[in-house]
């Protein structure tokens, strides 16, 4: 049962203000922006409160005081009203007329909220225009702010449509290369995205574009920090489990040294039902990601080590899997070396895991109906019980969800991804591919009941799949855990 408004989905700071939702306070962060400097970028992945923050901007630079009675900026700033140039690229329409067209129309209808008209046909031009019209007409300095900037690019990564996000790419960049030009007009330029993408000349141009994305101070300008759930969900803590909650839906960072923060999407509507469910990741996966695990072979993550350069990169010719992961909300840090300067990767929290998991599976397996729980626990329970007749039968369970074409057309690396997903759905410790100083062992599942060696075989035999293991012994670097160890030969036929 609900115990506050909880403004789920909203992204308009004046309705949630006026009507009651509630609100966590962000005001500060934006003080700071206002009084350092002028030019910045925020990446946060979907639904972490983007546009809800540039509501909230907005509204201080429109001078709308009233607002934010009660909140931190409230008696700090001066609420000085300023013309301001509002796109959010999520909702111009630039699907339906093409991305050139939709900005030419964003841009007039930000000249008619101020009774102008703009003659030229450019959108480098017309953007030109704008600001100096603005700032003519009202002695001010023009504000701008542009939400989810790199949308047209990341809706058209899947490898059907990547010339079209070339395409968006070229026009994105004339687009802003008229900003640096008309620094003597601006007051704030503050842009939100999603990804870093490289040769856009908003990070090349701008030379003195400010990235918040990765700067301590900032790691929660986007989503909830424990304090500030504990501060503002009182009596939500004293109904709810906070432990289960934090493993659930915290987890995320953008600096090594900053705290964990939650997903705030997931957080409300966990608040709004009582119910622990995965909200983030059902509103919509980008298609591109799953495709590019699944033809990159790509389904197992344990622990990546990442430069900041390689964390930073993120170029439509030449996609990386890792990169993407961590930019798009699916890996967050979670630990640094200093001395080599690597950055430890990780899922952020079990709806992240078990949801990017679960939409693998489906990929690797051309399926889209999910794998029954009961097909899954039996598997489980028949490794736990040494049970080959058991296991057989769970095997096999498991891929008759798989279409039968595909048996004749995938190899060996095909079934080892299926059974390694499953293993991981279940929650059960499992590596794959594990290197040993005479091989590599095709999967290693640790866990109290011993230590289980996988070994696949396409239309070979268990038994060679179970004398390699001996072989090789690639269970020597395991047997000082004083736990039993088994070699499971698996061979699909």
């Amino acid at each position: 049962m609900a115990i506050q408004k909880y403004p789920v989905g909203q992204q308009d700071f004046g309705e949630i203000r006026r009507n009651g939702f509630v609100y966590v306070d962000k005001t500060k962060y934006i003080y700071k922006i206002l009084t350092f400097s002028k030019y910045y970028f925020l990446s946060r992945p979907r639904r972490f409160g983007k546009s809800l923050l540039i509501s909230t901007m907005e509204c201080v630079m429109k001078g709308q005081k009233e607002l934010f009675e009660g909140l931190y900026i409230h008696d700090k700033w001066t609420f000085e009203e300023y013309p301001v140039i509002r796109i959010s690229f999520s909702d111009i329409g630039y699907r339906e007329s093409g991305l050139e067209t939709a900005i030419n129309r964003s841009l007039d209808n930000n000249a008619s909220k101020y009774n102008l008209e703009l003659p030229q046909n450019g959108i480098s031009q017309k953007f030109k225009e704008l600001i100096i019209a603005l700032n003519q007409k009202f002695q001010k300095q023009a504000v701008i702010l542009i939400d989810e900037y790199d949308k047209p690019i990341i809706d058209y990564l899947d490898q059907e449509n990547i010339h079209k996000a070339r395409e968006n790419r070229g026009i994105m960049k004339t687009f802003y290369s008229v900003l640096k030009d008309a620094d003597p007009y601006l007051k704030l330029v503050f842009i939100t995205g999603v990804s870093k993408f490289s040769q856009v000349s908003i990070f090349s141009d701008l030379n003195n574009l400010f990235d918040l994305s990765v700067q301590k101070e900032f790691n929660a300008i986007c989503g909830l920090s424990q304090k500030e759930v504990k501060e503002n969900f009182p009596k939500e803590l004293e109904i709810y489990d906070l432990e289960k909650i934090r493993t659930w839906y915290n987890g995320y960072k953008w600096h090594y040294k900053g705290e964990t923060v939650y997903n705030p999407f997931s957080l409300l509507n966990f608040f709004s039902s009582g119910d622990f469910r995965n909200y983030w990741y059902s509103t919509g996966t980008p298609t591109f990601l799953i495709e590019l695990c699944r033809s990159q072979k790509f389904y197992a993550i344990d622990k990546v080590n990442l430069s900041q350069t390689a964390m930073d990169n993120f170029n439509i010719d030449k996609l990386q899997i890792y990169p993407i992961l961590f930019q798009t909300g699916y890996l967050t840090i979670s630990d640094y070396d200093e001395i080599l300067n690597l950055y430890e990767l990780d899922y952020p929290n079990m709806e992240v895991r078990a949801s990017y998991l679960e939409g693998l599976l489906e990929a690797f397996s051309y399926n889209s109906e999910p794998l029954a729980p009961q097909t899954m626990q039996q598997l489980l329970r028949a490794v736990k019980a040494k049970n080959t007749n058991d296991l057989t039968k769970a095997i096999n369970n498991a891929f008759a969800y798989i279409p039968y074409d595909l048996w004749q057309k995938e190899n060996e690396h095909f079934y080892h991804a299926i059974i390694h997903l499953l293993f991981s759905l279940l929650g059960v410790y499992i590596h794959s591919e594990v290197h040993t100083k005479d091989g590599r062992a095709d999967a290693i599942i640790n866990i109290e009941e011993g230590i289980f060696c996988l070994e696949f075989k396409l239309d070979k035999t268990a038994q060679e799949a179970v004398q390699q293991v001996k072989d090789k012994g690639y269970l020597d670097a395991y047997r000082h855990l004083d736990k039993p160890c088994y070699i499971i030969g698996i061979n699909f036929s």
